[in-house]
């Protein structure tokens, strides 16, 4: 993703007052808000920027049934891949260890011309 395009939507991301987790087009992690931090389990400032196969490990993503997700079946990364929105309903593991159910809506972020450069995931634990 270009440098202003990035820094937009981190911006934005920064100034929701609901978990954002912001990717590039190949998507590696550039940014999540403070709160995503509370879901994830650590501050972004503590963890950085990450490339897709380390975030994909790290937050054990499952279905419903338990059933590990790869990357790929992600709404965040088939925003990505397809360049539609994508919803769903998976279980994580944050990096304090504990299980979250959360609920997430996914966008790709395009560029003037129309071309994917990142997505957006918008996320929340499910009661």
């Amino acid at each position: 993703m270009e440098y202003h395009q990035m820094a937009t939507a981190e911006a934005f991301a920064a100034d929701l007052s609901m978990p954002v987790f912001l990717v590039d087009r190949n998507g590696d992690l550039l940014y999540y808000n403070s709160e995503a931090g509370q879901v994830l389990g650590r501050e972004f400032d503590e963890t950085g920027g990450m490339p897709a196969a380390v975030w994909g490990r790290i937050f054990n993503p499952t279905a419903e049934d338990g059933t590990p997700l790869a990357p790929e079946a992600l709404p965040l990364m088939i925003a990505l891949s397809e360049g539609k929105p994508a919803t769903g309903s998976i279980w994580i593991s944050g990096i304090d260890n504990e299980r979250r159910h959360i609920v997430i809506a996914a966008f790709p972020i395009r560029d003037d011309s129309g071309k994917v450069r990142g997505a957006m995931a918008v996320f929340w634990e499910k009661d």
